[in-house]
């Protein structure tokens, strides 16, 4: 079965003439399969956003092979093979709800009646279809980053990326965005790539936590999560969710002591 994503000893650094240059990512290798959903998480610099980035093709890799799809990250971009989400939602505020979903269909030239018939689609998977009149700022921030998923969902990506889009939620609210997410992702089998800071959000989302090192960015664990699905509030009261917990955790030191200075 052909990987949704694969990188071959990828390297990103930063830099221009006369100025240090930072390396951001070195020698990652990691493949992901399709359905699968991967939290990167790491210490704050460790090159998490960059990785997804690259993936997205909104960064070029340095050196090494990116592959999306089984073709170059800039040609799955081009055919539209993936959706995006921020920390930000990023809405339009003189759009309704409805119109910002429709979005990035109109942009792709599909018709009228089929891009609202999607967009209702995409509002009713993540419960917001009534809603639709509603402007961006009449909305709370949850609600607003379910119309900014459902954007990304409507023109059915194979491959769903997102940077860190409950870090600004409160605990309550972003537990039950976790909750709605993961029905979601298994409702329409997308594979998601999803960066987060936090040790429980990424044990409760991830079929595997992808573990960083301190910049320059390794990858120095992955951590398979086998909780059963459904996961719910009891998931998270389970001991063995604790010990995933853990092992994560202890992860995370051994990639800080990576540290190159």
């Amino acid at each position: 079965m052909q990987s949704v994503v694969l990188l071959k000893n990828v390297n990103k650094s930063f830099g221009s003439a006369g100025r240090p240059t930072t390396v951001a990512l070195k020698d990652i290798n990691l493949e992901i399969g399709p359905r699968e959903f991967i939290s990167l998480i790491g210490p704050s610099g460790c090159g998490k956003s960059t990785l997804l980035r690259t993936i997205g093709d909104l960064i070029e890799v340095t050196s090494g092979e990116l592959l999306v799809n089984g073709k170059p990250a800039r040609q799955a971009r081009i055919n539209r093979e993936y959706g995006m989400v921020f920390q930000a939602p990023v809405l339009f505020e003189w759009r309704t709800v409805l119109k910002n979903v429709e979005l990035p269909l109109e942009i792709m030239g599909v018709p009228k009646t089929e891009r609202t018939q999607r967009a209702r689609a995409m509002l009713k998977l993540v419960e917001l279809q009534n809603f639709e009149r509603h402007y961006p700022w009449q909305l709370s921030g949850g609600m607003q980053q379910r119309v900014a998923i459902a954007r990304a969902l409507a023109f059915r990506p194979e491959l769903l990326l997102m940077d860190e889009p409950f870090g600004a939620l409160d605990e309550i609210t972003r537990e039950r965005m976790n909750a709605e997410l993961l029905r979601i992702w298994q409702e329409t089998q997308t594979t998601v790539v999803f960066v987060t800071h936090s040790i429980p959000e990424a044990v409760f989302l991830s079929t595997r936590v992808v573990v960083m090192s301190a910049r320059p960015g390794r990858i120095s664990d992955i951590i398979p999560i086998d909780l059963p699905y459904p996961r719910n509030v009891e998931t998270r009261e389970h001991p063995h969710f604790f010990e995933l917990v853990t092992t994560v955790r202890e992860a995370l030191r051994k990639g800080e002591e990576m540290r190159e200075t």
